[in-house]
């Protein structure tokens, strides 16, 4: 028996270290750039600089599947999401829409081409919402223009931070379309006054930076974009030396609790951290404080 313990636990260690070594190697996309700066911080970049960062469908597909697989991925404790080039993103890439609406106007029967179009809508949607749903928090960094499908992405991010020489649109109705892919639903709850989010959303005006600050779409204004990179992952950097267990949980119920009443919230984060009480990462930061020896050293979660 003692055999086949130790053949056990011998086992169960390798296959740890595999899916560890597995895990702690960033992915490879055609539409993104992600690489590791920092511990436990990856840096997620939209990687089409030539079509100015514009959503096609396989950016769309990179980043649920990039945001899925960060959100199992132990080594990762935060995400940085940036744009490569000269701008963070124009929006959605016009030409793949068309080409999608050019399918839809094949169906000829309306039944089937609306439940064509419903289903396209509720895909893009669960690509943006596994950026908010992502247990590890997401810091935004915005340089250049933010359009359209650019303000859904950085509404689904935790924290946003932009350069001086940011702008932001809400540009749908400019185009002939209502945002249903998350600024309508985000938006208001970012910062908090339903008369300018109207304003934004009715008229498809232009936000620069300043505004952007003074509204609350973003937190901090920084003077160009390297130095907006290396605040986010300084602050990144910060975050992933906290606890996991108490990172993710706090996400989780920020989340929950948007929408729910403070009992509801109240009960949930009960439920949390009637386990998470039980973490030796709570013992961890209490012998620290005690002993004034610094943050100390948490295993991934």
């Amino acid at each position: 028996m003692n055999s086949l313990n130790a053949l056990l636990k011998n086992n169960t260690r390798h296959f740890l270290a595999h899916i560890k070594s597995y895990a702690s190697q960033p992915a490879q996309y055609e539409t993104l750039a992600v690489s590791v700066p920092k511990k436990n911080v990856y840096h997620v970049e939209l990687n089409r600089p030539q079509k100015l960062n514009t959503l096609n469908q396989c950016m769309w597909s990179d980043l649920k599947k990039c945001f899925n697989t960060l959100h199992n991925d132990s080594d990762c404790r935060v995400v940085v999401i940036s744009g490569q080039g000269k701008l963070f993103t124009a929006g959605i890439d016009l030409q793949s829409l068309v080409e999608y609406f050019s399918a839809a106007n094949e169906i000829e029967d309306i039944g089937r081409r609306g439940r064509f179009l419903y289903k396209f809508i509720k895909d893009t949607q669960e690509c943006i919402t596994a950026v908010e749903e992502c247990m590890k928090p997401v810091l935004a960094v915005v340089h250049g223009a933010c359009l359209g499908a650019g303000v859904d992405l950085i509404t689904a991010a935790d924290i946003r931070y932009c350069t001086e020489d940011a702008w932001f649109q809400v540009k749908e109705v400019d185009v002939g379309l209502a945002a249903d892919v998350g600024t309508l639903q985000r938006l208001p709850k970012v910062i908090g006054s339903a008369s300018v989010v109207r304003e934004l959303c009715y008229s498809a005006r232009k936000v620069d930076a300043k505004e952007a600050l003074d509204i609350g779409l973003v937190g901090k204004m920084l003077s160009d974009k390297q130095s907006a990179i290396d605040h986010a992952l300084s602050m990144a950097e910060l975050i992933a030396s906290k606890s996991p267990v108490a990172v993710q949980a706090t996400k989780q119920n920020i989340l929950y609790s948007q929408d729910k009443t403070p009992r509801e919230g109240l009960e949930h984060i009960a439920l949390l951290n009637m386990l998470n009480h039980q973490s030796e990462d709570l013992s961890k930061s209490a012998i620290a404080a005690a002993s004034r020896s610094g943050t100390p050293e948490f295993e991934n979660y």
